[in-house]
C-alpha cells in the first residue's frame, strides 16, 4: 500500500463498453482502498456515467442503486421513440439519474473532467469539459441506433467510443503522477455459465427502487416485444468496432498502467449484472495493477 503521507495522484480513463463499465466501480474502489487519489478523469460512454458520477461524490447513491434494479426496470426506463435516428430518446434514464444523484455544472466539480463524443458529421472527437453533466454525459452515451443522437451547438453527437473507445488524450496535460486507463474491449474469454440476476435474494431496498423507477415509467406501456435482433447485431459489430480502435489507441498511447476487462464479460445491455461486473473489476484491479503496489513498497 502507497505511503498515505504522500499519495499517488491518478489520472483515470474509463473506456466505453455498456454494461461491462460497471466493473469501472469496482476498479474506483480498488484505488481509493489502496490510497491512490483520482484527480482527472477522462471518459466516454459507460466511462462517462461512472466517472462523472465519482466526481460529484455520488458513487455510493449509484452503485446502490444499480445493484437494486432488475431487468424489467431497465425496461421501464427506455423511452422508446422509434425515429429513424434512434431507439430511445433517453430522457427517462437521464431524467431518473439526476433525480437520484442530482446534476451539476463540469467546471464546478472536485475533479477534472472530460466527456468525449463524437461528431459524426465532421467525424472527430469533441471534448465535453463544460457545461452540465448529465448533458455532456447523454451525448457521450449515445449508442448509435439505440439511443437519439443529442444535438449541441449545431452538431449532433453521438457515442464518444465510435472513435476512442479509452480517451487517453483528453489526460495529456494532466500533472498527475499516473494514468491508468480501463479498457472494456480486452481478450474474449472462454464463456462461462451466466449468473442469475442480482435479485433471487430478498432485497430490502427494492421497494424504494421500484417506486423511485415507476415515477418516470407513468402510465406509458412497457416495451411490447420488439424485434431485438437488428440491435444485438448492431451491438455485436459496435463492440468489435471499438476492440480493434482500442489495440490501435492504446499501442499508440499507452497508459504508465492498463486494466482489461473481457469483451464478452456481459451483454452491452446486462445491467442486472452489476453486483458481477463491480466484484470484476476490483479483482481485475487487484490482478493487474500488483506491480504498481510492488513498486510503491
Amino acid at each position: 500500500m502507497p505511503n498515505n503521507s504522500h499519495k499517488k495522484t491518478i489520472s483515470l480513463v474509463l473506456g466505453s463498453g455498456g454494461a461491462r463499465g460497471l466493473a469501472h466501480i469496482g476498479i474506483i474502489r480498488w484505488l481509493d482502498e489502496h490510497g491512490y487519489q483520482i484527480t482527472s478523469i477522462s471518459g466516454c460512454s459507460i466511462g462517462a456515467l461512472i466517472g462523472g458520477i465519482y466526481a460529484m461524490n455520488k458513487l455510493d447513491d449509484f452503485e446502490q442503486w444499480v445493484c437494486a434494479i432488475r431487468r424489467m426496470d431497465i425496461v421501464k426506463l427506455l423511452d422508446i421513440s422509434w425515429q429513424k435516428n434512434g431507439l430511445v430518446k433517453g430522457d427517462k434514464i437521464i431524467n431518473s439519474l439526476i433525480d437520484l444523484v442530482g446534476n451539476q455544472l463540469i467546471e464546478e466539480l472536485p475533479i477534472n473532467f472530460t466527456a468525449v463524443a463524437t461528431d459524426i458529421q465532421n467525424q472527430k472527437e469533441v471534448w465535453l469539459t463544460s457545461g452540465k453533466l448529465f448533458d455532456a454525459i447523454r451525448a457521450s452515451i449515445s449508442l448509435p441506433l439505440f439511443f437519439t443522437p443529442v444535438h449541441r451547438n449545431g452538431i449532433n453527437l453521438i457515442d464518444g467510443g465510435v472513435l476512442n473507445p479509452v480517451p487517453i488524450a483528453p489526460t495529456f496535460g494532466d500533472a498527475t503522477d499516473i494514468t491508468i486507463a480501463v479498457n472494456l474491449n480486452g481478450t474474449i474469454q472462454v464463456s462461462q455459465e451466466k449468473p442469475q440476476e442480482n435479485l433471487v435474494e430478498p432485497n430490502p431496498f427494492y421497494e424504494k427502487i421500484r417506486h423511485f423507477i415507476d415515477q418516470f415509467s407513468g402510465s406509458e406501456k412497457a416495451l411490447e416485444q420488439p424485434d431485438w435482433g437488428m440491435y444485438d447485431i448492431a451491438n455485436q459489430a459496435f463492440d468489435a468496432m471499438q476492440t480493434a480502435i482500442s489495440r490501435q489507441k492504446l499501442a499508440a498511447y499507452p497508459p504508465d498502467y492498463l486494466i482489461e476487462i473481457a469483451g464478452n464479460a456481459c451483454g452491452t445491455l446486462e445491467f442486472e449484472r452489476a453486483k458481477e461486473m463491480i466484484a470484476l473489476g476490483y479483482q481485475m484491479a487487484d490482478q493487474q495493477l500488483t506491480e504498481l503496489i510492488t513498486n510503491e513498497s
